[in-house]
């Protein structure tokens, strides 16, 4: 598990953990590890990348001792999921600030959209030992 990429997501919103699904779903080698932002583990990440903890409407991909955020994580994780997925990253020839309001959009808007849980995602028993 050491090296891993982590993603780290908002435990509570209902668009990310189906997010989380369906990285787990196409993530047929078990590349990645998972941890919500609220949890201690992601909370203790985010400190260690410079990154605020109580921060929660982005996703964040920690990879090769490097911290992405919003739209550069979001293509990079789907990058990895292999099939046409493995072109996502072409997408980040697209000016960030470009793709990173229409993160923030879709972000200010989730909860409203999509709902929300009282709770954080638990892992199923067979995703267990991908959470962190």
């Amino acid at each position: 598990m050491e090296g891993s990429p982590v993603i780290l997501f908002d435990g509570v919103c209902n668009l990310c953990n189906q997010s989380v699904d369906f990285v787990l779903r196409r993530d047929r080698k078990r590349l990645f590890r998972y941890a919500s932002l609220q949890s201690a583990v992601g909370r203790d990440l985010l400190r260690a990348h410079r990154l605020p903890p109580d921060n929660l409407d982005t996703v964040v991909l920690l990879i090769g001792g490097r911290a992405y955020v919003r739209s550069a994580a979001a293509l990079r994780i789907a990058g990895q999921l292999g099939g046409l997925w493995r072109l996502a990253p072409l997408l980040l020839a697209v000016p960030r600030p470009l793709r990173d309001g229409i993160y923030r959009w879709i972000a200010a808007n989730r909860y409203r959209w999509f709902g929300r849980q009282d709770t954080c995602r638990m892992p199923k028993p067979d995703e267990q030992a991908l959470f962190l």
